[in-house]
């Protein structure tokens, strides 16, 4: 499939793509965060670790502490947040692997405002006063035997190309809560309709060019292509807002 061909397609798809309106994306996030954190003993639950998290997820009793000892999922996550808070590293050490201490600390957005709760062993901070890309919507904390052993993030990427190659190695591992660091639900429940097969046809990132409102990055394959619509700016940084895909 030839990059001439793809240029042209690109167009076709941007006029039949779903654009996001600019007014979703108008207020930039705030960068690094701050200690004015209001997070409620009880919040809305959000999605398992396992699946999407999005705020409309029906409410789910929390776990409570086990009878081992092992402490709630809500504690662990709220004394890790706490920690990161005051920048103290090693408090976080105590209830965290080192790679969700890592991910956490190197957030780029102000601190999320609100606590949403936990569903399962999945607990999530949330933005109410600031838009940032994905919707993934701040940080998702998965806990596993008393430590928080996983942490998603929404990201700052400050390339289109980026927010697409994310999203697209989010869909090959099977992990929709990474997709969601950079993609909408609609982008993320669209790719994720069809699983990842590794021995099925291979695709090819053939880059990014504008197209009305934003950037559309093409991934070429036998018989067709598909487009990720990414929309943002590198202040704001980038996301994908949805996807179409076309035939040969």
């Amino acid at each position: 499939m030839s990059a001439r061909w793809l240029r042209g397609a690109a167009a076709t798809a941007a006029t039949a793509a779903f654009l996001v309106p600019a007014s979703l994306l108008a207020a930039a996030p705030a960068l690094a965060h701050t200690t004015h954190i209001t997070t409620p003993a009880t919040a809305p639950a959000t999605a398992p670790a396992t699946a999407p998290a999005t705020a409309h997820t029906p409410v789910q009793a929390p776990v409570r502490a086990s009878a081992h000892g092992t402490p709630a999922p809500a504690t662990v996550a709220k004394k890790l947040f706490r920690a990161w808070l005051r920048a103290d590293r090693h408090a976080a050490a105590r209830v965290a692997t080192a790679g969700a201490v890592s991910t956490l600390f190197a957030y780029p957005f102000r601190a999320p405002d609100t606590f949403a709760g936990c569903s399962g062993n999945a607990c999530r901070f949330v933005h109410t006063s600031v838009r940032v890309p994905g919707g993934l919507d701040g940080i998702l904390m998965v806990v596993s035997g008393g430590k928080v052993t996983k942490v998603y993030a929404s990201r700052h990427l400050v390339k289109p190309s980026a927010a697409a190659t994310h999203l697209f190695e989010a869909w090959r591992k099977g992990d929709r809560n990474r997709g969601l660091e950079v993609a909408t639900t609609t982008a993320v429940k669209t790719l994720f309709r069809t699983k990842f097969d590794p021995k099925g046809v291979k695709h090819f990132f053939q880059g990014c060019g504008s197209e009305p409102k934003g950037y559309g990055c093409a991934y070429s394959y036998e018989g067709g292509a598909m487009f990720m619509h990414v929309r943002g700016s590198k202040s704001r940084g980038y996301e994908v807002a949805s996807i179409t895909y076309i035939a040969d």
